[in-house]
């Protein structure tokens, strides 16, 4: 097992790994720009580490920076946490290079999963099903229109490296198509190096329901059920639940199966998720493997009783997986709020400093954040200052505990989306669980 681990991170998955490791009895560091100096990973860390400005192209994001700072604590493991280098293939090589297990998959595992073009070829090959569409990048208008005829539209361009929404267009008819191939290529090689892209079948009114999955070096690989993360806005996931409500038994072993399939197709090593679309009709198809814990991950421990940071460390490490499929239980319901730091009406950016901070307890109930009071959150990183999860017998009880623990999150002196979550606990189509992905295109919340 590692004596020493960095993690590369910052914010409440930074803490979430410093637990984890105190836990498992593994020093660990912690590494910070100069502006999040009093950040709450820094003084919970046994040791930490200042890499740069405020920028995270030259802090976070810094690859000699991080690796500097491994050897100087002396750390044999650097865990990535999520976004920054978390999928970021070279920085994986370069942890390789210099003799530092990255806690992760293998940059080949990125590579092939994390460029969508590949990943489709992938996963076909595997029997995992994928919308009609095309396996390799389009180059020409004409290319776009035969395959636009041939799978009829709608159809959705997409950045074979994109993600977040940028690099796709959607087109419902043969007159914007070529504006928006152009577009996407645009915007695909500005936002990720490569103007690449794919064209598939729309999928009009899917729910996004992706299956969490555990992987050691010993070929063995399991699934850990499923999240439904349909709530989104411009793509961005804001609330996320474990089961999802209208998943069978049988569907659930069915895409639990193709996710774990798709895993073994690349010798997959570590936690990773398998996204895929759900039509109404029950039908399900690939988008996308994420080669990284996830945000949302809390709410899969809660059902499954699963610590997959800890899985995560450890088949790193080169250990066997200490659960068989047969061991995984679903029990209850779980629901994540994310909590950003934003106008809850606008969802436009708004930091500062808090001047008050009350979190809500009780039974079943998570707080995953670095927020304290007096704390300013900083306009440098991501909005997200913390995640609120809950546990209950039933889904119902779930948003019922969800309400009351939002009632009591009380974060003064900044604005946030608490209101908006409070809003959606009483929704009814959302307490129905009558929601796809386009639910907030539709619903004035």
């Amino acid at each position: 097992m590692f004596h020493k681990i960095l993690i590369a991170n910052r914010g409440e998955i930074a803490l979430r790994i410093i637990r984890a490791c105190k836990e498992m009895g593994i020093k660990s560091v912690a590494v910070h720009s100069d502006v999040d100096h009093d950040a709450l990973h820094v003084s919970l860390a046994d040791e930490s580490i200042c890499i740069g400005p405020a920028a995270s192209a030259d802090s976070y994001l810094n690859m000699k920076a991080i690796i500097s700072a491994a050897e100087i604590a002396d750390a044999d493991a650097i865990h990535p946490g999520y976004g920054f280098l978390s999928e970021n293939a070279e920085f994986a090589e370069i942890c390789e290079q210099c003799g530092i297990t990255f806690i992760g998959p293998t940059a080949d595992n990125m590579r092939r999963m994390g460029d969508k073009i590949s990943a489709r070829q992938t996963v076909t090959a595997a029997g995992v099903p994928i919308l009609p569409g095309t396996n390799q990048s389009i180059e020409t208008i004409e290319e776009a229109q035969k395959i636009a005829n041939d799978i009829g539209y709608p159809i959705i361009i997409k950045a074979s490296a994109g993600g977040g929404g940028r690099g796709m267009k959607i087109v419902h008819s043969p007159a914007s198509l070529a504006n928006s191939l152009a577009t996407a290529r645009t915007e695909a090689q500005a936002g990720f190096g490569k103007a690449d892209v794919y064209i598939e079948k729309f999928c009009q009114h899917p729910r996004h329901v992706e299956i969490q999955i555990l992987g050691d070096k010993h070929g063995n690989v399991i699934h850990l059920g499923e999240r439904d993360c349909s709530i989104q806005r411009r793509h961005q996931k804001l609330i996320e639940e474990a089961p999802c409500p209208v998943l069978t038994p049988e569907l659930r072993e069915k895409m639990g199966a193709c996710a774990v399939a798709a895993a073994k197709a690349v010798n997959y090593a570590s936690a990773g998720t398998v996204e895929y679309l759900l039509d109404s009709d029950g039908s399900f198809y690939f988008m996308e493997m994420n080669t990284r814990i996830q945000v949302e991950h809390p709410v899969t421990e809660m059902v499954t009783g699963v610590d997959i940071v800890k899985e995560q460390i450890n088949s790193a490490a080169g250990l066997p997986l200490r659960y068989k499929q047969e061991d995984i239980k679903i029990t209850g319901h779980a629901i994540e709020c994310r909590i950003n730091a934003e106008d809850p009406e606008k969802f436009t950016p708004f930091p500062g400093k808090i001047t008050g901070y009350h979190t809500p307890g009780g039974m079943g109930i998570r707080i995953e954040s670095a927020m304290y009071d007096q704390y300013t959150v900083l306009p440098n990183y991501d909005s997200m200052i913390g995640k609120l999860i809950v546990h209950a017998e039933t889904r119902e009880q779930a948003i019922q505990k969800m309400a009351c623990a939002l009632d009591e999150y009380i974060i003064q002196g900044i604005k946030t989306t608490i209101p908006f979550h409070q809003k959606m606990m009483a929704n009814k189509q959302f307490n129905d669980g009558n929601f796809d992905t386009n639910f907030l295109e539709r619903v004035k919340v």
